[in-house]
């Protein structure tokens, strides 16, 4: 059993940052990349960035410049670096990891619950 849990949304001001983490936990053998979403009500879910066990990163041309995902120091954890937020970044923020939980499976998408970003003065 695989479990996904993503922390460190909260409120932030217009131009303000927040730092979310993820972390992937239990039953793992190899990890072949971590992805942060964002969803706001009604809206269809987002890609945000991508970070491959390779380390090779990709970003939705909205977060380009002022996101950075990154591993964490547990090589199954990564952190998505918000800066200079603005108020269309508001929303549910998703942590998805593809992985495998042994040789013979095969790779399997697990989400998290999600954390809430809010950005508003």
């Amino acid at each position: 059993q695989v479990q996904v849990v993503e922390s460190g949304g909260g409120l932030v001001e217009p131009g303000g940052s927040l730092r979310l983490s993820c972390a992937a936990s239990g039953t793992i053998h190899v990890i072949s990349n971590m992805r942060w979403y964002r969803q706001t009500p009604g809206k269809d879910l987002e890609w945000v960035a991508t970070i491959t066990v390779a380390d090779t990163t990709t970003y939705h041309k909205s977060a380009k410049g002022r996101f950075t995902i990154s591993r964490g120091s547990d090589k199954n954890t990564v952190d998505l670096q918000m800066n200079s937020l603005r108020a269309e970044d508001t929303a549910r923020y998703y942590c998805a990891v593809l992985l495998r939980t042994s040789v013979t499976t095969s790779v399997t998408n697990y989400w998290g619950p999600g954390t809430q970003v809010t950005v508003s003065s």
